[in-house]
């Protein structure tokens, strides 16, 4: 068997394995907590009695699932050069505020005006994580520090333009201060037709099946191309993975730092779009918060992989989903929460375990090979 066949296999193993021991861990925490597994897991895949319930239900997931991958490809693209990028957190939001403003203050056509929102969340994003990058470089910061405390700037920052410099009209007993309204040629066309595809009603709740689902598609294709068909992507896995080396063959670490920090926040910029072009249309008091965090667990159970990490992205968002579910059937919300944790952290294990497996595999086979005195071809 060839020996990158034989990791895949080994790979996907794992990761079953990991999945089906978080499934009776968490039925030990569903049983502590006072309710049945059965009643909990039937929940998980209840979307509703309707079909116009059981549509909403799957364009929430899907939408769900949108900037959580952006998310993981953001803290990716970090991990890739061995960059803890905490920052996501805030650099979206800070990202989103911004870009939600900028796009209230014009009218233009569609595409110009989505263009140059999109632009903005990515530039707002990109100059954010600019400041770690150049804190490393320059003065040895941790960014991992770096990036936690600009979490905490970025979330007040935002606090405070959403209800200061940035804020609209205020409804009457309106209690969340918002963005001024963006015009309807910024938002984002919805992809309800595939439901008519089906015979499916269309969706009627948070805008339908936002289009940034699309955007995100190319996103990741993009991403996948950089970091794997690129001399840039080689030079980040190779600055990543042995910084003297690189620099010894000519790339310099400390270039490579801030490109592969600005490209992270840039993708990160992009995360709070999908919720502003699709649904609100503006940024709020009450606008989602955590998808920078959850897309540090969304990339490391899909090992920096675009595919890996819209796998990761749908399972995180079907597991959100079923909230509302679990609490008609009685059984704690938090257990979503479990679930999630238990899974990342067998899936981390697993990935350890699998790895050490294929080498020991492969030295075994090499060292069979070197007996007989013929090639030996040994993957990377």
């Amino acid at each position: 068997m060839p020996a990158g066949l034989n990791r895949a296999l080994l790979t996907v193993a794992g990761a079953v394995i990991a999945i089906v021991l978080a499934i009776a861990i968490s039925s030990v925490a569903i049983v502590a907590a006072g309710a049945n597994p059965l009643d909990a897991f039937a929940a998980f895949f209840n979307f509703g009695e309707t079909p116009r319930a059981v549509v909403n239900g799957v364009a929430a997931f899907l939408n769900r699932a949108v900037p959580l991958f952006i998310a993981g490809l953001a803290v990716a693209v970090g991990f890739r050069m061995n960059l803890f990028n905490i920052g996501v957190e805030g650099q979206y939001r800070l990202a989103a505020i911004c870009a939600a403003y900028v796009g209230s203050t014009f009218t233009a056509p569609a595409p110009i005006q989505i263009a140059v929102i999109v632009v903005v969340a990515a530039a707002v994003g990109g100059l954010y994580a600019l400041i770690p990058a150049v804190m490393k470089v320059t003065r040895g910061v941790n960014e991992v520090i770096a990036t936690i405390m600009l979490n905490y700037i970025a979330i007040n920052l935002t606090s405070f333009l959403v209800r200061g410099p940035f804020a609209g009209q205020r409804g009457e007993g309106q209690l969340t201060t918002t963005t001024p309204e963006l015009a309807d040629s910024a938002m984002f066309p919805n992809l309800n037709f595939i439901f008519d595809w089906f015979g499916q009603p269309s969706p009627t709740r948070g805008g339908g099946l936002w289009g940034f689902l699309l955007l995100a598609v190319v996103l990741g294709l993009a991403v996948w191309v950089v970091l794997e068909r690129t001399r840039f992507g080689f030079n980040v896995k190779a600055s990543g993975l042995n910084s003297p080396a690189a620099l010894a063959s000519g790339v310099d670490p400390k270039k490579m730092i801030i490109a592969a920090m600005v490209l992270s926040g840039g993708i990160a910029g992009l995360i709070g779009l999908p919720e502003i072009l699709g649904d609100r249309g503006a940024f709020n008091s009450n606008f989602t918060a955590g998808l920078g965090f959850l897309g540090i667990a969304v990339a490391l159970l899909g090992r920096n992989k675009p595919v890996g990490i819209a796998v990761a992205a749908l399972l995180f968002a079907f597991l959100d989903r079923a909230q509302g579910a679990l609490q008609f059937a009685e059984v704690p919300a938090s257990v979503i929460t479990i679930i999630q944790g238990v899974i990342v952290l067998l899936v981390v294990v697993a990935n350890e375990v699998t790895k050490r497996l294929a080498l020991r595999l492969e030295e075994q086979r090499a060292a069979q090979q070197l007996g007989r005195n013929t090639p030996v071809e040994v993957a990377a």
